[in-house]
């Protein structure tokens, strides 16, 4: 059986500033933690060092978290650290524990039930409005709501508070959407349910209204813990000051420079502000980051530098490791190509799978670098949400696309325009909705089948049944399961973790900041976002964007306006970026023929790095060899020719010679599972 530390023990873990902390157990204290600083282990030490002294009972304490995952690891850590008894949960959690033992005892009757999905309750009221609004805005609506709730903001109100607090969802109305979360009230109630924010909203007003019921609950619990403090909403803050009871036994931690959710609800003053709400608390910054290496703490504090998202200036406690790398490239598909490259020789030099991450602000941006990982071979897990072939939209789409090619309908007209029309019966119109939410993401997806269409059409040809034979492909390829793999994951949903190695894609103006950030304010909480992900790496951190959506396309896209205090002149020089300021700056950017050094223009051209009319500095005669071995395999297993390799994978294998797998490999276009299915016979042919 393990000793029991004790509070010598508890203290003597800590550096100076996290000692502060452990040893600060009375009255109302701040923790502002900046990223990587140790705060779980301050707070779990100061829970451990109270209960150690005698200063608190375990069973009277509760520390609030945001996520159960961050719930059940203080529990862990509290029981190692000999106070096993303490209450760890998320507000809703608790709020619902308290409601379940008090409500039938008040109320003589059952707790209404608690609903997992809005979305049913939702459809019914918006019928009674006369409204059918599709999946996408109902789940914004469901949102809104969310966010009207957690903001004390009733529906009587939302049509005066929406306006001035930048609220949209879709097309609608402020004064229809506030009918709606009306009847949705009132179809709730009917049915006898509740929702999550109900559980915190029952919870205050029984509190308010019973002062049994508080009383009861202030002698259970008299020492209270909140962490991420800065993703407090006004409900949850008025919920935590009815525990409090006007008491001031409280410690809060957080982070200014991670609040990342405000559209939410979140507020981030009741951090900021904490010391005027409490005259005489104790504040305590933690600045040692032990997660990142010197050179990713740098670039994260140069991106707050001077911005009122700044928070605490780090300071690297870990050895130096490599350069912050960033890169730009001519399209999108060039850049997964690039980052799946990098990913493979990160995970060739060990690095496991698991401690690797491709991070970016929206999920739709995920399908061309799921493409680019599969194609290498590289397992990969999508974190937060479904593989990109695998969301609702796109297997109805695709389903869509194959329909209208098997009646023909691609005989009708130019292929990519044939896409847009049957997408367009899904709803996807060639201007981007403005508003965030579901209808923005679903709009995403579609658009990223649009960009797949015009890139076949121009390397392979308007051929709509080949089309859907590529999107096939890459679905079965993208679908192989994984016990372990690479994250891919948006922004949001990798707070909270780490890696050993982070690539940042998509780093674009109009994608982050996202276009629908129009407010500073709005445009800062874009900046914290980065930060979070900046702050995510241990060791190896990639940042990289795009200069068109699509390979040939306008090379009109300018790198994140949050990239210019991060990486340096040289740096950008060496990437070829930067922030051109028109079409000579672009002109620079673009990439050259190796033979006479004159600008690419088309997609082939690129893949290859030479003119279209510049002599071949590849084998002719083994070119030709090649295609020739193309032509009789695609016969043997029934497929286009390309879906064996593209004319231009052909013409560099045909320069390059490769003689091993790891040759083979370092040429785009050739994966392990083309290795698997062709090498033998390439390496026969080449030899």
């Amino acid at each position: 059986m393990s000793r029991v530390p004790t509070p010598e023990d508890l203290l003597s873990a800590l550096d100076p500033e996290q000692r502060r902390v452990a040893e600060a157990l009375r009255g109302p204290v701040r923790v502002l933690a900046g990223a990587g600083t140790g705060k779980t282990r301050a707070i779990t030490h100061r829970i451990a060092h109270g209960v150690a002294t005698g200063t608190y009972a375990p069973t009277e304490v509760l520390a609030v978290t945001f996520t159960t995952r961050a719930a059940g690891e203080m529990r862990g850590r509290l029981r190692t650290l000999g106070a096993a008894g303490v209450q760890a949960r998320t507000f809703h959690s608790a709020a619902l524990r308290q409601l379940r033992w008090f409500w039938p005892r008040v109320h003589g009757r059952e707790l209404p039930t608690l609903v997992e999905s809005k979305l049913g309750l939702l459809a019914t009221a918006a019928r009674r409005q006369r409204l059918s609004p599709p999946q996408a805005l109902l789940r914004d609506l469901a949102s809104e709501i969310e966010w009207a709730k957690v903001s004390n903001v009733s529906a009587d109100d939302y049509p005066r508070t929406a306006p001035r607090r930048g609220r949209q969802v879709g097309d609608l109305a402020p004064e229809t959407v506030a009918h709606v979360y009306d009847a949705y009230e009132e179809v709730k109630r009917g049915q006898g349910r509740m929702d999550m924010e109900d559980v915190l909203l029952l919870t205050a007003g029984m509190l308010a209204d019973d002062e049994r019921v508080a009383a009861q609950v202030r002698r259970q619990y008299k020492w209270f813990v909140v962490d991420e403090f800065q993703d407090v909403s006004p409900l949850q803050y008025a919920l935590l000051e009815l525990w409090l009871g006007g008491r001031d036994e409280i410690c809060v931690v957080g982070d200014p420079a991670q609040t990342i959710y405000s559209f939410a609800g979140a507020n981030a003053d009741y951090l900021r502000d904490f010391g005027s709400r409490f005259p005489g608390a104790t504040s305590v910054e933690l600045v040692r980051n032990y997660r990142s290496t010197p050179q990713v703490v740098a670039a994260a504090n140069a991106l707050l530098a001077g911005t009122s998202s700044k928070g605490v200036d780090l300071v690297a406690q870990r050895p130096a490791g490599p350069d912050v790398a960033c890169s730009s490239h001519p399209d999108e598909v060039a850049e997964a190509a690039a980052v799946a490259e990098r990913v493979s020789r990160v995970l060739a030099a060990g690095t496991p799978a698991s401690e690797v991450a491709v991070l970016m602000r929206i999920n739709a941006q995920s399908e061309a670098f799921e493409d680019a990982l599969a194609a290498r071979g590289v397992p990969y897990v999508v974190r937060g949400a479904a593989r990109f072939f695998d969301r609702p939209e796109v297997r109805q789409a695709v389903t869509l696309i194959r329909g209208t090619a098997r009646s023909g309908g691609g005989e009708a007209g130019d292929m990519v325009d044939v896409v847009r029309a049957t997408l367009a019966g899904m709803g996807w119109s060639p201007e981007a909705p403005t508003t965030r939410g579901q209808t923005r993401d679903r709009w995403e997806s579609l658009q990223a089948l649009v960009d797949q269409a015009v890139e076949f059409a121009a390397q392979q040809g308007p051929d709509l049944g080949a089309f859907v034979d590529d999107l096939d492909r890459r679905a079965s390829e993208q679908h192989a399961p994984v016990a372990e793999g690479v994250t891919i994951a948006t922004l949001h949903t990798a707070k909270g973790l780490e890696w050993d190695a982070v690539f940042l894609v998509g780093l674009v103006e109009g994608t982050l900041p996202i276009v629908y950030a129009q407010s500073p304010a709005e445009v800062e909480e874009e900046r914290r976002l980065l930060y979070v992900g900046l702050t995510r790496a241990r060791r190896e951190l990639h940042l990289s964007w795009a200069q068109a959506r699509n390979p040939g396309g306008r090379a009109s896209r300018t790198r994140s306006r949050f990239l210019d205090g991060v990486v340096g002149g040289e740096q950008a020089a060496e990437a070829g970026g930067g922030r051109p300021a028109g079409r000579s700056g672009r002109a620079r950017n673009a990439l050259h023929c190796r033979e006479c050094g004159r600008p690419l223009s088309t997609a082939t051209e690129k893949k290859v790095g030479r003119c279209a009319d510049c002599p071949a500095s590849y084998d002719e005669e083994l070119f030709e060899a090649l295609r020739e071995w193309r032509r009789e395999r695609a016969a043997q297993d029934e497929v286009p020719a390309y879906v064996v390799f593209t004319d231009a994978t052909l013409q560099l294998i045909a320069e390059k010679r490769p003689t091993t797998d790891a040759e083979l490999l370092s040429i785009a276009g050739v994966g392990a599972k083309k290795i698997e299915a062709y090498g033998t016979e390439l390496r026969q042919l080449l030899a």
